[in-house]
């Protein structure tokens, strides 16, 4: 649900109703890789950039992505991928560029207005704390810093229970007077199934009336790129040097230094050139990314710092993710870190 309309995430290659005993995380597959995880018994590769990204129409071995899916079957080596679902979480791959530079998230650089949602909900009145407390636990009611947000109005509602049924209240054939609340909830979209699921366990009707409602504002911690800032302005050497130490990288591009001193910086882990517009729009002091291009530098107009940091270096740190929120779902299930350094450019 996060992910772009392009990409292809999840499992790519082996049977999902397979077992695995463990799993070697990598940024990219390659043969590398795929030996690695046959060395230490991984039968799970998870990588970050999908193995398939576009349609494959034989299986003959004329190219790596080709010879890497025939090794993978032959070995029941499973392969999946979590890839811009990851980028388009504040916490995710970006998050996780932010902390090791050492800021402190604000919010997306560019929010997606397709994942916020409302429901409203016809509720009896005496019945509404359990309602909303259900909707609460299963995450809707997010605002911001705020939880736990919901609107209430009290009313009237009306029903005539049909003939099988088996009322809550009223008579089968009788129209029914009740005081309900009409009560309103934001949610993400992701979590909608789930959300609908604790609402009908929670309500005591047997026929739940409920309306969902788009919501075009963008959720601020769903989208592409992220806003952070230093506790205290850096200046643009020490920017720089600080960013070849934290992301431990030897070189970097960037464009004409300013003046003035860094403090507001956005950033997008991989290709992030379509966001300098919106870094720009921003007031950022730097923008750090990777894959620029020569008249990407050009484009920023002396507004704001930007920096290449290669697509690899921007993107690094999401394997040491992955193998954290693996490691928290799932504590007694083995998750190695590939020690293949799967960057495909060499500067010498």
């Amino acid at each position: 649900m996060l992910q772009e309309s392009y990409d292809n995430v999840g499992l790519l290659v082996g049977d999902p109703d397979g077992e695995v005993s463990g799993a070697l995380v990598c940024l990219d597959v390659t043969e590398g890789v795929i030996e690695e995880a046959i060395t230490h018994g991984c039968g799970l590769i998870i990588a970050h950039h999908p193995l398939i990204f576009k349609g494959l129409k034989r299986l003959v071995g004329s190219d790596p992505v080709q010879r890497m899916v025939i090794k993978a079957i032959r070995q029941d080596i499973a392969v999946m991928a979590v890839h811009t679902n990851l980028d388009n979480v504040a916490w995710g791959v970006n998050g996780e560029l932010a902390q090791r530079i050492g800021l402190s998230p604000a919010h997306v650089l560019e929010t997606r207005p397709d994942q916020l949602r409302k429901l409203v909900v016809f509720v009896p009145r005496d019945h509404v704390e359990p309602v909303r407390n259900a909707l609460f636990q299963s995450g809707a009611g997010q605002l911001g810093r705020y939880d736990e947000c919901s609107f209430g109005v009290d009313g009237t509602g009306t029903f005539r229970a049909g003939a099988g049924s088996e009322p809550f209240v009223g008579v089968i054939g009788e129209r029914h007077d009740e005081a309900e609340v009409r009560l309103e909830v934001i949610y993400p979209t992701m979590i909608e199934r789930s959300l609908l699921r604790a609402m009908m366990e929670a309500h005591p009707y047997e026929e739940v009336a409920h309306f969902i409602h788009p919501v075009l504002i963008g959720h601020p911690q769903i989208g592409s790129g992220l806003i952070g800032e230093f506790p205290e302005p850096v200046d643009p050497v020490a920017f720089l040097a600080l960013l070849k130490d934290r992301l431990g990288i030897p070189w970097l591009r960037h464009g004409p230094m300013p003046n003035r001193p860094i403090r507001r910086v956005a950033l997008c882990g991989g290709s992030g050139a379509f966001l300098l517009s919106k870094a720009k729009a921003e007031k950022v002091d730097a923008f750090v990314t990777g894959d620029l291009k020569y008249h990407d530098f050009f484009e920023a107009d002396g507004r704001l710092l930007l920096v290449d940091v290669g697509h690899y270096g921007s993107e690094q740190f999401t394997m040491t993710l992955i193998q954290r929120l693996l490691g928290e779902k799932f504590p007694t299930f083995a998750v190695r870190l590939t020690e293949t350094v799967t960057d495909p450019i060499h500067y010498s």
